[in-house]
């Protein structure tokens, strides 16, 4: 009996993550110490973007903690397109933008510090973004590899 109830006691200390969608994805993974969530649905040259934002309110400051993406357009086509594509869309240089190729889960990608973006099919990607000023870059790939199609 003693032991049920520690295990209760304790289980109620560190809950487990709630699996939620967006878009058809699952996200498995969101870091301790996200704040409250809100979701945005927009477009950008003939790409939808479905968004969900994690915001910490500070007294009169809010800051995003971390940001979840599905990209959907005929623009991407691989991973290749939706470099090009979010390059345009972030207005980096090309020639300056340090990206490093890597696998997430089962998809071809990149990763900078901070974020990460992936080709899911033809017409189908993700790109996630985390504030390095209070996460780590682990966290971000932990949460990009539980951010996958249902």
């Amino acid at each position: 009996m003693i032991v049920l109830a520690l295990f209760a006691l304790f289980a109620g200390l560190f809950p487990q993550p709630e699996v939620c969608t967006l878009d058809g994805f699952t996200i498995t993974h969101v870091p301790a110490g996200v704040g409250t969530a809100s979701d945005f649905e927009y477009e950008w040259e003939d790409v939808t973007f479905h968004s969900r934002v994690w915001e910490t309110t500070t007294g009169d400051a809010t800051a995003v903690d971390l940001t979840v993406k599905t990209i959907r357009g005929d623009r991407i086509a691989d991973v290749e397109s939706l470099r090009e594509f979010l390059t345009e869309y972030h207005e980096k240089d090309p020639a300056t933008w340090e990206l490093t190729p890597q696998r997430i889960g089962s998809y071809g990608g990149y990763v900078t510090d901070g974020q990460v973006f992936y080709f899911v099919e033809p017409g189908l990607a993700a790109e996630l973004t985390i504030d390095r000023s209070r996460f780590p870059q682990e966290e971000l790939l932990a949460t990009a590899e539980g951010f996958h199609p249902e």
